[in-house]
């Protein structure tokens, strides 16, 4: 009997019964590897037979959570781990995702029972020895190094822990493929057997993915759509500081995040990130400000700093770090034209201090006038928070949650807030001047 194959891209998994040069999906190039289609018994049998029910007769179960003994970790889950939920983190080499599962599972093999922790990439000893210094040492935490899906059921089956931890799914493979490990082919189904692993006996499964280097996922984008909730790590090389952010969530938001700080001893928890943000806050200088970002519930105050200087060339540079560069180049029109500040040979750079990235439009005050302070030398009242969008007429727009930012800005000692017009009424909050402003230029005047 011949054997049938097939040829997959593995960047995007588009399937040709020939070869190709180019993708006709994702337009890459020689990315279409041979790989043997998938037995028939092995992708019969993984499917279990189901009757359809009217939706009134299922059972109505209360959604049972489980704390991971990290609350910035409950958080972004949306107030913890459900069981029998799928859940895959991604994040650059290095940057802790498997510290923090090391630390999570240690905590729920003391709490709720034994715990499997699976390892394609690293052995028992390294494990060991980086939970040694963590202080791990949960006796009902065990660690399996393997990278066959079928041992790896087994061992489950047999020991029927509380969480299932994959590290990381791009080792696994099935024997039902003979394809190599990562491929397209071996991600998707391995994936979706520890899928369905995990909704048929109620087990929580974490998967660790590697990320690509444009920083998705690497495999088939499909991996994303089959599992409950996503989570990315990011931060920089520079900073100690890491946030974890939901990009899906079944069981939450997908707004919340989770500020963690490297030390020696693993990931600490972050409980007031906006102090942490604005620890090393330069005072007096010019281009520097401070605005209140919303991410879900919880509001951060994060400095914005801005350098304007002559441009020696002939196109001078917009330069941003931390958020989008278009709507700089918006700002600085904006600037120019309803303002008349001349910024035509003036190289621009605006940062976010921290490795913060902002994505509202609350922040467009702030970068409006850090950019003006910067151009004029004019230092900006350290105690005042800027909030507001800002429109292509120059006018400042409303905010969504006003008076949860003042109240944190209120926290930490501020005095003074130019907030929009808008939003005047809803905030009350003792203690702090507000100033209500509806243009750029009228709030330009009451800071410059």
């Amino acid at each position: 009997m011949k054997t049938k194959t097939f040829y997959t891209c593995q960047n995007c998994g588009y399937q040709s019964a020939k070869w190709l040069g180019k993708c006709p999906d994702c337009s890459s190039w020689n990315t279409l590897t041979e790989e043997i289609a998938l037995k028939t018994g092995a992708a019969a049998a993984a499917f279990p037979e189901t009757a359809p029910m009217p939706i009134n007769e299922v059972a109505n179960e209360a959604e049972k959570r489980i704390s991971c003994g990290i609350s910035e970790f409950d958080r972004v889950l949306g107030g913890g781990l459900v069981a029998g939920s799928l859940v895959l983190i991604g994040g650059d080499p290095g940057i802790g995702k498997s510290t923090l599962l090391l630390q999570a599972t240690n905590h729920l093999a003391k709490t709720v029972g034994s715990v499997l922790y699976v390892s394609g990439e690293e052995s028992a000893q390294q494990i060991r020895l980086r939970g040694s210094r963590m202080g791990v040492d949960a006796g009902k935490l065990f660690v399996l190094t393997e990278t066959s899906l079928e041992k790896i059921v087994t061992h489950v089956h047999r020991l029927k822990p509380k969480a299932l931890v994959v590290d990381s799914i791009q080792t696994m493979f099935t024997s039902a493929l003979e394809s190599a490990p990562g491929s397209v082919s071996q991600v998707r189904e391995t994936a979706g057997r520890f899928m369905m692993l995990a909704k048929g006996s109620g087990i929580p499964v974490f998967l660790v993915g590697h990320v690509t280097k444009d920083g998705s996922i690497a495999g088939p984008r499909v991996l994303e759509h089959m599992v409950d909730t996503v989570l990315y790590f990011e931060g920089d090389a520079g900073h100690p500081f890491r946030i974890l952010r939901a990009v899906k969530n079944r069981f939450g938001s997908t707004n919340e995040i989770g500020v963690f700080e490297m030390k020696e001893g693993g990931l600490c928890e972050v409980k007031n990130p906006s102090e942490l943000f604005l620890s090393e806050r330069p005072l007096g200088v010019s281009g520097s400000v401070v605005v209140a970002t919303l991410e879900g519930s919880r509001p951060l105050l994060v400095e914005l700093q801005a350098l304007v200087s002559t441009s020696p060339l002939g196109m001078p540079r917009r330069t941003t770090i931390g958020v989008d560069h278009n709507r700089l180049a918006l700002l600085v029109a904006v600037l120019e034209k309803k303002v008349g500040l001349n910024l035509a040979g003036h190289d621009i750079f605006l940062n976010v201090a921290g490795g913060v990235k902002l994505n509202e439009p609350a922040a467009d005050l702030g970068m409006v006038v850090a950019v003006a302070s910067s151009h004029l030398d004019k230092t900006i009242d350290p105690q005042t928070l800027l909030l507001g969008e800002v429109g292509l007429a120059g006018e400042v727009r409303g905010i969504t949650q006003p008076e949860m930012r003042v109240r944190e800005a209120a926290k930490l000692g501020f005095s003074r807030c130019l907030l929009p017009a808008g939003n005047l009424k809803q905030v009350k909050v003792k203690g702090m001047e507000l100033i209500a402003v509806r243009s750029v230029e009228e709030a330009l005047g009451q800071l410059i």
